[in-house]
């Protein structure tokens, strides 16, 4: 499979766009590095510092020049400002499958900026990268990340049983996936 070696930029929905991080998006890692939950499942940094929030901008641009993976922010198309992100993980393309992940800041949530993101996101991967599987994993008690991710088209297929560290514990997961041959 042949992958892009660049974050493209793309529209999500009419408000929004999907673009690679810079370094002006310092403020996002840090109202995120807040969040008692984004940096127990993130490499956001917490506490946050000037030099740790520019070493995670630093990762994301690594993910891509890797071959890992493809690092979005989700930005307000008016005036470009930073929402959250969505992330396309293909170390499994090769296998037919890639994973997903997404947060938004409290400041942006409600907004069906997620939904939008991951729906751009799985548009592109099915499309231009030809990926025949997209999946994600949700905590269950995270009621809202579910309803993102159905609204976005993915289907809940199981529980996996103590499937990732977060934190200090092993926690349980929804599994949710689409697959290209279904209806988007």
């Amino acid at each position: 499979m042949d992958l892009p070696s660049d974050v493209p930029r793309m529209p999500a929905g009419d408000a929004l766009m999907l673009r690679p991080w810079r370094l002006d998006d310092l403020h996002l890692v840090r109202e995120a590095a807040d969040d008692a939950y984004i940096p127990l499942i993130t490499t956001v940094p917490a506490p946050y510092s000037h030099d740790e929030g520019v070493s995670f901008v630093e990762r994301q641009w690594e993910r891509t020049a890797s071959g890992s993976g493809y690092p979005f922010v989700i930005a307000r198309a008016e005036d470009d400002r930073p929402l959250g992100t969505v992330g396309l993980w293909v170390s499994e393309a090769p296998q037919g499958r890639a994973t997903l992940g997404y947060w938004v800041v409290k400041s942006a949530r409600g907004l069906g900026a997620a939904s939008a993101a991951l729906q751009a996101v799985s548009t592109w991967a099915f499309d231009g990268l030809r990926v025949p599987r997209l999946q994600l994993f949700i905590e269950p008690w995270n009621t809202a990340s579910c309803r993102t991710a159905e609204r976005a088209g993915y289907l809940r297929e199981g529980l996996l049983r103590s499937w990732q560290q977060v934190g200090e514990e092993r926690r349980d997961m929804y599994v949710y996936a689409m697959v290209g041959t279904e209806n988007r």
